[in-house]
């Protein structure tokens, strides 16, 4: 029927073909054995994708020396309610490829349902970022992420992400390849920068245009019932605008510019990481909430054995594996760690907010 006088704006829900998901990623992956030739089924049961190349640690062991202010909280949702009209909110910490943890996260918390489609109805998910790299089936997790974001916003929820570092870096190193940049400390490219942290030539082989439009358009900050939500614990945001909107413009502009080395810049910066640990930390927080507002910063990037100075081999050599229950909360209360450490045999977090502690 035409809309006529008298009637009400037409209300369209959002569709699948809306948000761009690629055709084979519109149906959620079924197992090896069923569609072998399934672009979105990168690990044949039991085995790794040919060409995966597990890495070591990503980041070197830290000696803290002392206790220091992180302490390791044990936290669960504060039972107050939603904002009215809306849904509840969820966060989720770095996922580095490891498709088969997150669907077992989101299942655990209700978000998903045996079937891998959206199950939380109006809830809102806010990925942190880092969805590649390490892990076996980056590529997947992206399509995931892409489908439940169709299906959310359906359902009257929604599902996001934000840019993190391993989003920059995978789309230097598609977009800029061996192509020299100025790193500070000599000559770098972004390819070798990639492969070096953790980067799997199985995600490479089945990047898509979609995939990169996608990661280019992410925001890279945002706030959320007082939440505000980054991916790295880093100060660096500040350089690129003094209100949330700057920086996200700030950050698309770059990426619009397709120059290599500010490119290599914006990655460099997302990169640096712990700048709310320790003596100066709370004050590292209120400076980014005084600019962006929020009560709390929530963060991933730098995974909680390595804020909390506890760190095991893969394998378990030392007897010591990573013990994370869940977020981690420091700085005074004022922040938030998301990155449970799944590169490292640790867990990955999928957090109702806000906590109580």
């Amino acid at each position: 029927m035409t809309q006529g006088a008298g009637q009400g704006p037409v209300v369209r829900t959002a569709t699948l073909r809306d948000f761009r998901v690629p055709p084979y990623a519109q149906v959620p992956v079924q197992s090896q054995a069923a569609d072998p030739g399934h672009p979105g089924n990168a690990v044949p049961e039991g085995e790794m994708p040919e060409g995966y190349t597990p890495t070591a640690r990503d980041l070197p062991v830290i000696s803290r020396g002392g206790p220091g202010d992180t302490v390791q909280v044990r936290v669960e949702p504060d039972p107050q309610p939603a904002p009215p009209g809306r849904g509840p909110l969820y966060v989720v910490g770095d996922v580095h490829g490891y498709l088969e943890e997150l669907v077992a996260a989101l299942a655990e918390q209700g978000i998903i349902d045996a079937d891998l489609r959206w199950a939380a109805g109006n809830a809102r998910l806010w990925f942190l970022g880092d969805f590649t790299d390490r892990g076996p089936d980056g590529i997947g997790v992206i399509d995931l992420v892409m489908r439940l974001s169709a299906e959310a916003a359906a359902a009257g929820g929604y599902c996001k992400a934000l840019m993190g570092n391993h989003e920059l870096l995978l789309l230097g190193a598609k977009r800029f390849g061996d192509t020299p940049v100025n790193s500070g400390a000599g000559t770098a490219t972004f390819q070798a920068a990639w492969l070096l942290n953790g980067g799997q030539k199985y995600d490479m082989d089945r990047l898509q245009e979609v995939h990169l439009q996608w990661m280019a358009r992410l925001d890279a900050i945002v706030e959320e019932d007082g939440h505000l939500l980054l991916h790295s614990d880093t100060t660096a945001y500040l350089d690129y605008g003094t209100t949330i909107e700057d920086v996200n413009d700030a950050v698309h502009q770059v990426l619009t510019l397709n120059d290599a080395d500010q490119c290599w810049d914006l990655f460099r910066k997302f990169t640096k990481r712990f700048a709310f640990r320790d003596e100066g930390g709370p004050d590292a927080v209120r400076e980014l909430l005084a600019a962006y507002g929020g009560r709390r910063v929530v963060h991933g990037h730098s995974p909680i054995p390595y804020l909390l100075g506890e760190v095991g081999t893969e394998d378990g050599e030392d007897g010591a594996r990573p013990l994370v229950d869940g977020p981690h909360v420091y700085a005074d209360g004022l922040a938030i760690a998301m990155d449970g450490g799944v590169t490292m045999a640790g867990k990955l977090l999928v957090q109702q907010l806000p906590l109580q502690d």
